[in-house]
């Protein structure tokens, strides 16, 4: 079992502890003596039972209301994975979209209309290719009369 050297509040500890867990117990010691130095910087020097004490409940307190905050969020996920098994198994109403159907005589009047649109522009079409073809009989006349 190894054992470590740990600094707290200026004092020096050998702490054992199990193979592999020396980074862990370094963390917690170095929390600790963070604790203790602002327990020394507020209070001054302080007997060393009475300092760790403090130092431990302070971290205690630290660390339930990091277990209350821990607690709410795994209600809030326990809630939210409800609502989300709730939402997978509930079925799916199809949604009802109202569509305007256009009535049977409206498409072929609309027919209609395209094809007499289409024919009056064949027409003017028609109209300006013949005026085209006479315009210059006329220009050609009207220079012979002068």
């Amino acid at each position: 079992m190894p054992e470590v050297e740990i600094e707290i509040g200026g004092r020096s500890f050998e702490v054992a502890c199990q193979e592999g867990e020396e980074h862990y117990l370094k963390s917690a010691a170095r929390m600790l003596d963070e604790e203790a130095a602002a327990l020394t910087a507020q209070i001054g020097r302080v007997p060393e039972a009475r300092m760790l004490l403090m130092a431990g409940l302070m971290l205690a307190d630290r660390t339930a209301g990091l277990q209350d905050k821990l607690r709410e969020a795994e209600d809030r996920l326990m809630e939210k994975d409800a609502e989300l098994d709730q939402m997978r198994n509930s079925p799916v109403e199809p949604k009802t979209v109202n569509v305007p159907v256009l009535p049977e005589g409206v498409t072929d009047t609309l027919a209609e209309l395209a094809a007499r649109a289409e024919a009056l522009a064949d027409q003017i079409e028609d109209a300006g290719k013949t005026d085209a073809v006479e315009a210059p009989d006329t220009a050609g006349a009207g220079d012979e009369t002068v």
